[in-house]
């Protein structure tokens, strides 16, 4: 499966599964045979991007390993109104068991990936990259960079391990920016770890601070004005890495990239998602 960890989705589905059936889907077992077998479509009710088709299959095929699954609309690829994703035939009982996680999943990767799409057009001839952050759904960070990939946009750390961010309360609980950026690399070394460093500067008093220390492989500029962040990516000058972050909206992006900052973090990629609506229907036989 392109991009995902097979571990941490079977984990997700097992969990997403239990949290919803607990010990049996009621409804389903009273009305419909335990044999029966059903056709199914999911249909697109909105214009986007689509997200997830991948996890669909890998959630039907968990529920029924004798589910079949024709997708005619890749991951990553524009939807509209009306569409049709993919068909599936599956034991009917364990279809309806699958449908609330697998359309859930699927509306909320879809909305993630659909907005990142936006923001990456917003800035496709510039020499920018547009990055997510750790604001995701707890849980479920593995899937929502996936859609942020899938819209066309970058990662930034996966989490706390595997990368260091001096971030201002950082900063303050140790002083000063010089004593964080010397005690990191004293702790990189005492502990054998080889991690790249961004520090978060929030004024051009702080930078010029940065500047003197460095060592540090990115320099990440919050919540900075646009003619202050410009004047401050011209003292930088191409040292050292620049990222421009904090309340980057569809709006702003392209004015914050062309001051020539080489990244631009957005959170709203995750956190201000919403959801593309979609939605599976059985095939009635007649």
């Amino acid at each position: 499966m392109t991009g995902i960890d097979r571990e941490l989705l079977l984990h997700f589905i097992q969990n997403g599964l239990f949290e919803d059936i607990h010990e049996g889907d009621h409804t389903s077992l009273a009305c419909i045979p335990s044999a029966n077998r059903s056709k199914a479509r999911l249909l697109v009710k909105g214009d986007g991007v689509i997200a997830g088709v991948e996890v669909a299959q890998a959630i039907l095929l968990y529920v029924d390993p004798q589910a079949t699954f024709d997708c005619r609309i890749p991951d990553g690829s524009d939807v509209k109104y009306g569409d049709v994703v993919f068909y599936t035939e599956c034991n009917s009982q364990a279809l309806l068991k699958a449908e609330r996680l697998l359309l859930n999943t699927m509306q909320r990767l879809s909305g993630i990936a659909t907005l990142s799409s936006r923001f990456a057009f917003e800035v496709e001839d510039l020499p920018v990259k547009i990055l997510d952050t750790r604001k995701t759904t707890p849980l479920l960070r593995f899937l929502e960079k996936w859609a942020v990939r899938l819209g066309g946009c970058h990662n930034y750390r996966t989490g706390l391990y595997d990368w260091i961010m001096i971030k201002d309360n950082h900063v303050d609980a140790c002083g000063s920016h010089t004593k964080a950026i010397e005690k990191v690399h004293e702790y990189l070394q005492k502990n054998h770890l080889d991690l790249d460093i961004t520090v978060e500067v929030r004024n051009l008093v702080e930078l010029a601070e940065v500047l003197e220390k460095g060592g540090v492989k990115r320099i990440m500029f919050d919540n900075f004005e646009i003619p202050i962040l410009a004047e401050a990516v011209a003292h930088v000058n191409g040292r050292f890495e620049t990222e421009a972050s904090g309340g980057v909206t569809i709006q702003t992006v392209r004015k914050i990239a062309l001051t020539g900052v080489d990244f631009v973090s957005v959170g709203a990629l995750t956190h201000s998602a919403g959801c593309l609506d979609l939605s599976l229907k059985v095939i009635r036989q007649e």
